[in-house]
């Protein structure tokens, strides 16, 4: 049997600062005067922004985000959002930076026709399960102004806690469950975009597959509350077909192809469905090549939904992804839809004073 843990690492500059920001590694620490500017730098464009530059939109807004770099698991997430609202009666759109894309022109609504070489991946992979509205641009105010366009009335942005020119209404920030957030620094010491203590602004903290007795802590060790999201396999595609493969049907052993923020993460699932998967691990957004996905024993590959959206044209038989979908508890859900009937009320009462 081969070695569950096996792993190929592509070259990928950020995957050594991962590596010293979520292990024991301390080299970092003689950045600490960079720390100390970057800190002060993004204090001060917050400062800014927040003054001077926020805009609110009409429609109420939902950031969904974090504080850490690194693949933390918004992206299931964001899915559930959509769903939810939608069983719930409301329009939902997406806004997204659309990272790895170059759309023919910003900010960009996808389509049926869309490619993820326009769009990025994520987002793509969020269109094609939900069939909702979404905009692609580093403007957030104008992809946001193009959904109320469409009719939409709830708008979530995807990663868009540290973008404060959109005003937003709710904020749900995520952490990895295995990562948590690292050393605890900002960067570039740490894999923080802000510091911990931000967690406590937020309306949410989802925490992703946290293992038992997980603990969320500041640097001074006071633990945050936080609502436990856990991901579960829902089918396991044929990348070429569409169609639905029984996951007995497949030998135990199979090649995981992954170009995540966190490979182990997609690794871990697969074992929980009894596969034996040696990992292949690629740079986050990843440009898959033909070539990339050819391994000498010839095993299927299974990769990620969003790993799947870029492979699609270049599809062999014995190529599969698993589709995934997130687990809130209820209590969450019960909150949500108080908080985003208050934030709607709210709205309304501002559009009538106007």
């Amino acid at each position: 049997m081969r070695s569950q843990s096996s792993s190929i690492q592509q070259n990928d500059p950020q995957r050594t600062w991962l590596d010293a920001w979520y292990g024991s590694s301390r080299w970092t620490l003689w950045l600490l005067p960079l720390n100390w500017l970057f800190v002060l730098l993004a204090g001060l464009r917050r400062f800014m922004v927040l003054r001077y530059q926020q805009k609110t939109l009409p429609t109420p807004v939902i950031v969904v985000g974090n504080i850490s770099v690194g693949g933390t698991g918004k992206t299931p997430l964001i899915i559930a959002l959509v769903r939810w609202l939608k069983q719930q009666g409301y329009t939902p759109g997406v806004i997204s930076r659309g990272y790895g894309g170059h759309a023919p022109v910003y900010p960009y609504l996808l389509d049926a026709s869309s490619l993820a070489s326009e769009a990025g991946d994520e987002p793509l992979a969020i269109f094609q399960q939900t069939n909702v509205p979404i905009v692609v641009g580093a403007d957030r105010i104008a992809s946001g102004k193009l959904l109320e366009d469409q009719g939409c009335n709830v708008l979530l942005s995807d990663d868009g806690l540290q973008h404060y020119r959109l005003g937003r209404d709710i904020e749900i920030a995520v952490v990895d469950g295995l990562r948590g957030l690292g050393n605890g620094w900002r960067l570039p010491v740490g894999p923080l975009r802000e510091s911990a203590a931000r967690l406590k602004t937020v309306d949410w903290v989802v925490v992703n597959s946290p293992p038992d007795n997980f603990e969320l802590k500041n640097l001074d060790s006071a633990p945050f509350f936080y609502v436990p999201m856990h991901i579960r396999p829902a089918e396991l595609i044929e990348l070429k077909t569409g169609k639905v493969i029984a996951p007995a049907t497949l030998p135990r052993e199979v090649n995981a192809v992954a170009g995540i923020g966190n490979p182990q993460r997609f690794c871990n699932t697969l074992q929980s469905m009894g596969f034996h998967p040696a990992l292949h691990s690629f740079p986050d957004h990843y440009s898959f090549a033909p070539n990339d996905l050819v391994f000498a024993d010839q095993l299927p590959v299974i990769m990620t939904e969003k790993d799947a959206v870029k492979c699609r044209d270049f599809a062999q038989e014995n190529w599969f992804y698993l589709s995934i979908c997130a687990e809130l508890p209820e209590s969450f859900w019960n909150a949500f839809s108080q908080k985003l009937e208050r934030v709607v009320e709210q709205k309304k009462s501002r559009s009538l004073l106007k």
